[in-house]
């Protein structure tokens, strides 16, 4: 993680989240959910459904699938709650530790105010959060997606 370790954050004594699973990260603004092959397809047999049928929850992306959003914006898999939690994708798991989300405090403090989980459960160390910064630039990389 040349380059993020070695500067002063506002989060280096971390950051509170846990999970409220309120939908406000799968619901509202269209935005893009990446998946590599290998969640795609757990994610597909979950659901009990065939490659073919997959095609209905993801559309090719880079070097895997974006998650489809429905017309509305929100994911394809959120219905009163994620369909798939157990199984949601890596990128759904590192929310809201998201390099646009953690670019300044107020960048934070925006999705504090649509996210009740901040603040509250355990405290993400400095450490933790850089890791899931740096997963979250790959994941962009092989989506193809610059935030």
């Amino acid at each position: 993680m040349a380059g993020f370790d070695d500067r002063r954050y506002f989060f280096d004594d971390g950051l509170r989240f846990e999970c409220q699973r309120c939908g406000a990260c799968c619901t509202g603004a269209p935005g893009l959910v990446w998946v590599d092959r290998a969640e795609a397809a757990a994610i597909a047999e979950f659901m009990n459904c065939t490659s073919v049928d997959a095609a209905e929850f993801f559309v090719p992306r880079g070097e895997g699938f974006a998650v489809r959003e429905r017309a509305d914006g929100r994911c394809w898999f959120y219905d009163q709650g994620c369909r798939i939690y157990p199984l949601r994708p890596m990128q759904c798991r590192i929310y809201p530790f998201w390099l646009v989300n953690l670019r300044c405090e107020k960048s934070w403090q925006e999705v504090a105010r649509q996210c009740p989980g901040i603040g509250k459960g355990r405290c993400y160390s400095r450490e933790e959060i850089l890791e899931r910064v740096a997963l979250d630039r790959r994941l962009c990389q092989l989506a193809d997606f610059t935030p």
